[in-house]
C-alpha cells in the first residue's frame, strides 16, 4: 500500500508501463513466431518484416537487451530462406 499521494500516483504509472510493455512483448513475440512457424518460405519472408520492426522497438524500448534483438533477428531472417 501506497502511503503518500505521490508513491500512490507512481503505483498507477506504474501500471500503465506494465501493460503498455507487455503488449509490446507480446506482438513481438507473436511476431517472431509467426515466421519461425510458418509453413513455407515465402509466408516466412512476407512476415520477416513486421517481426524485425517489432524486435527493433522492443530493444529501442529496453524490453530486450540489444544483443538479444540482433540475436533473434539473425535467427529470423536464417528461417526465412
Amino acid at each position: 500500500m501506497p502511503n503518500s499521494k505521490q508513491a500512490t500516483k507512481c503505483v498507477k504509472r506504474d501500471e500503465v508501463r506494465r501493460l503498455q510493455n507487455k503488449s509490446t512483448t507480446s506482438e513481438m513475440r507473436t511476431a517472431v513466431k509467426n515466421v519461425l512457424s510458418a509453413e513455407s518460405s515465402e509466408a516466412a519472408r512476407e512476415a520477416l518484416p513486421l517481426a524485425m520492426k517489432r524486435v527493433d522497438k522492443a530493444a529501442k524500448k529496453n524490453l530486450i537487451h540489444a544483443n538479444a534483438a540482433a540475436r533473434v533477428k539473425s535467427q529470423l531472417s536464417r528461417a526465412a530462406k
